[in-house]
């Protein structure tokens, strides 16, 4: 039957559909004793939020149920580290929408950082990634973050070695990629799991679609975050609540991190960060590049004042005048854009 099936066209076609199946036959027989044999894998298509539009998806790297089932344990695997305890999620804590505690985060050395740790909610609409845009790809940022010294310090030769010798690991890998454990896996896998934290069902989005309520206070803090008075939204504007561009929001008198220009060596860009997305923001403090502000109320204050006056500031950064209910009504409605179910979906097994 398994002939007839193949041949029931034109006799050509028929010999190669016989010779490819012998030779699948053949390949089988010759798998190594130790080679886990994979199960089959299937795409993985995203369920994305009223609104929100296809997140790019490299051809390279596509999405898949097994590759994206060995990329969240990767990404909670403390063993990419040197010391055994630093993981990817050591620094984007799940119950904080995949953002540090910490002013900024501490690697394998027991040091702090130079930057505080971004949420990856919706990382995957990112474009570029680090605070100045150092990575291309999400790939790009996972090896950056596993091999820096001050982060995960990772010795790539090892982590292939115990990979390959952990039974678990290699029969994800099999069922994955057909393959045992490569760094260019291990990085595909990560990307694919983050480029699956998909947020857009907070109360906000739900008060749009007409499924919720925000209190008056909240809708007074909406209108204001939406209008010319504070333009909010100006930066951080759009289904994500972010430009994605790079700006001088005048966190620094003087450039102590220069920012994106690290990347440009163009002096309009000393002192210019990436703009981060809003979503879920009430769970991702402290904030700012560095940590610097440790709740929703010192930024509301900082913008209010119209920031430290930096040399290459924003020009919409001015002082707003805001009074004591208006900062508040902005922090509520800042709050409300906490998505509960997507803190559900990813709380920690």
């Amino acid at each position: 039957m398994m002939f007839k099936s193949l041949c029931h066209h034109d006799r050509l076609p028929c010999l190669r559909a016989v010779v490819s199946w012998f030779m699948l036959l053949s390949l089988a027989a010759c798998k190594l004793p130790n080679e886990p044999s994979p199960e089959r894998d299937a795409p993985l298509f995203l369920s994305l939020p009223p609104g929100f539009p296809a997140p790019p998806i490299p051809t390279s790297n596509p999405l898949s149920v097994k590759k994206v089932e060995l990329g969240r344990r990767l990404f909670f695997e403390g063993r990419l580290s040197s010391n055994g305890q630093i993981s990817c999620s050591s620094c984007h804590l799940p119950e904080r929408a995949f953002s540090d505690t910490l002013q900024t985060s501490v690697g394998v050395s027991g040091a702090a950082g130079l930057r505080n740790a971004p949420s990856l909610t919706n990382v995957a609409y990112n474009g570029l990634y680090f605070w100045s845009g150092g990575a291309q790809t999400l790939e790009a940022q996972a090896i950056s973050a596993i091999e820096n010294e001050d982060e995960m310090n990772g010795h790539i030769a090892e982590i292939i070695a115990w990979l390959n010798a952990d039974e678990s690991y290699r029969r994800l890998f099999y069922d994955a990629f057909q393959s045992p454990p490569t760094l260019l896996h291990i990085l595909d896998a990560i990307a694919s799991f983050e480029r699956t934290l998909i947020s857009g069902d907070s109360r906000y989005d739900r008060f749009q679609r007409g499924a919720a309520t925000l209190n008056d206070s909240e809708q007074r803090g909406m209108r204001l975050f939406f209008s010319e008075r504070t333009n909010c939204s100006q930066c951080h504007g759009g289904f994500n609540f972010t430009t994605n561009a790079f700006h001088d929001n005048g966190s620094q008198r003087t450039y102590l991190d220069l920012g994106r220009y690290s990347m440009t060596f163009l002096d309009s860009d000393k002192g210019k960060f990436k703009t981060p997305t809003l979503r879920n923001v009430g769970l991702t403090a402290p904030y700012f590049h560095d940590g610097s502000l440790p709740t929703l109320h010192d930024v509301i204050d900082h913008y209010n004042r119209g920031g430290l006056k930096s040399p290459n500031q924003h020009p919409l950064i001015k002082p707003l005048g805001l009074t004591e209910q208006e900062k508040q009504d902005l922090v509520n409605f800042l709050n409300s854009l906490t998505d509960e179910s997507f803190l559900q979906t990813h709380r920690r097994q």
